[in-house]
C-alpha cells in the first residue's frame, strides 16, 4: 500500500514518483491502487499508458466511463515532446483541485532516441509542475527495460515506489543538472547528405525544396504536407531567432520514414519551449516549436555555443 508520498498533502505540493513493477500483478496493484485512491478522494484522474496496459487496467478497475480520463500513450506520446502539454492541460482544467495522473512514457520497444527524449520529458515535469498540487505517477517495467533506463528513472523522480514501498531517491537531480546527458551530439546519418542553405527572403525556396524532395519518399500526401509545414516553421525560426540564415538537410530512414534537420546560429534558453501550449497573449510564445512537436513523430533539439540543431522525424504512417 502506498503511503502519503504518493499524493499531495498541502497546497503547492507536487509529487512525482516512479513506480517500478516486475509483472502484471505489481502493475495492477500499484497503478490500480493509485487510481482507486484518487477516486475515493474525489480527485480527477488521467491514465496515459501504452494501449495493452490501458485495456488491462480498464478491465481490472471496472469504473464508469466518466470517472477516469483514459489515453493511449503510444499515440499521445508517440513524440515524447507532446506529453507534457497534455498533462498540464488536464491538471489546468481541474479548477484548483489536486490532479492525479498516471503517465508511462517509456515502454519496451521505444528507440534509443525516443527514450532519451522521454527521459528529458520526465526531468522537465519537475520544472513544469513546480508549485502545482498534483501527483504524476510514472510506471517502469524493470524487467522489460534496459537497466540504464531504470537508473535514469531514479535520477528524474524525487521518489520511487518498489515492492509497495515509497522511498526517497538519493540519485534524484533537477533538470539543469541532467542537461549534459541530453545534449550530446546527434549521430550523423549514413552517407553524405547535401545541405540546402537559406537566408532572408528564401523561405519559399525552402518549402519548394522540401516539397520536391518529399515526392520521392514513401510519405503520403498528408504527411508530405506536414513535413513541409514543420520545415517551414523551423526555417522561419532560423530567420527570426537564429541569426537570419540556416541550412536544411533531408534524408530517409528505415521503414519509409524521413528526417529533416535545420541548423542555425540560434540558442534555446527555455528547455520547455515547444513542450507546453503557447499562450495566445504571448508575442513569441514558441508557437513554431509547438507546431513542430504536434506535426512530427520525434523532435530532437541540441543547443550549444556553436548554434542550434533541430531534427524532425516523421514516419510514413
Amino acid at each position: 500500500m502506498m503511503n502519503d508520498l504518493s499524493a499531495p498533502v498541502s497546497p503547492g505540493d507536487f509529487v512525482h514518483p516512479a513506480l517500478f513493477y516486475r509483472d502484471q500483478a505489481e502493475y495492477l496493484a500499484g497503478v490500480g491502487g493509485f487510481v482507486r485512491s484518487a477516486l475515493a478522494a474525489g480527485e480527477p484522474v488521467l491514465v496515459a499508458v501504452p494501449g495493452t496496459r490501458l485495456d488491462t487496467l480498464r478491465e481490472s478497475l471496472d469504473v464508469g466511463p466518466a470517472e477516469v480520463t483514459w489515453a493511449d500513450m503510444t499515440r499521445l506520446g508517440r513524440n515524447p515532446g507532446r506529453i507534457l502539454a497534455a498533462l498540464q492541460d488536464f491538471a489546468g482544467r481541474q479548477e484548483g483541485r489536486p490532479a492525479r495522473i498516471v503517465g508511462e512514457p517509456i515502454w519496451p520497444g521505444r528507440s534509443a532516441a525516443e527514450v532519451l527524449e522521454a527521459t528529458r520529458h520526465e526531468a522537465l515535469i519537475n520544472t513544469a509542475f513546480a508549485g502545482r498540487r498534483a501527483t504524476v505517477l510514472c510506471p517502469y517495467d524493470v524487467l522489460g527495460l534496459p537497466a540504464a533506463v531504470v537508473s535514469d528513472a531514479r535520477r528524474t523522480h524525487p521518489t520511487v515506489i518498489a515492492e509497495g514501498k515509497d522511498l526517497l531517491s538519493p540519485e534524484y537531480a533537477d533538470a539543469p543538472a541532467l542537461r549534459a546527458d541530453w545534449d550530446g551530439p546527434l549521430p550523423e546519418p549514413g552517407g553524405a547528405v547535401p545541405r540546402f542553405a537559406y537566408t532572408f527572403g528564401e523561405l519559399g525556396g525552402v518549402r519548394a525544396h522540401t516539397e520536391a524532395w518529399a515526392l520521392g519518399t514513401a510519405l503520403g500526401a498528408a504527411r508530405r504536407g506536414d513535413l513541409v509545414l514543420a520545415v517551414s516553421e523551423a526555417a522561419a525560426n532560423s530567420l527570426a531567432h537564429g541569426g537570419g540564415s540556416g541550412s536544411l538537410r533531408l534524408w530517409r530512414t528505415g521503414g519509409g520514414g524521413v528526417v529533416a534537420e535545420v541548423r542555425d546560429a540560434g540558442h534555446l534558453t527555455d528547455p520547455l519551449a515547444g513542450r507546453r501550449r503557447p499562450s495566445l497573449a504571448s508575442v513569441d510564445g514558441g508557437r513554431g516549436l509547438w507546431m513542430i512537436h504536434q506535426l512530427c513523430d520525434l523532435v530532437e533539439i541540441r543547443s550549444s555555443q556553436s548554434g542550434l540543431t533541430l531534427r524532425m522525424h516523421m514516419a510514413c504512417s
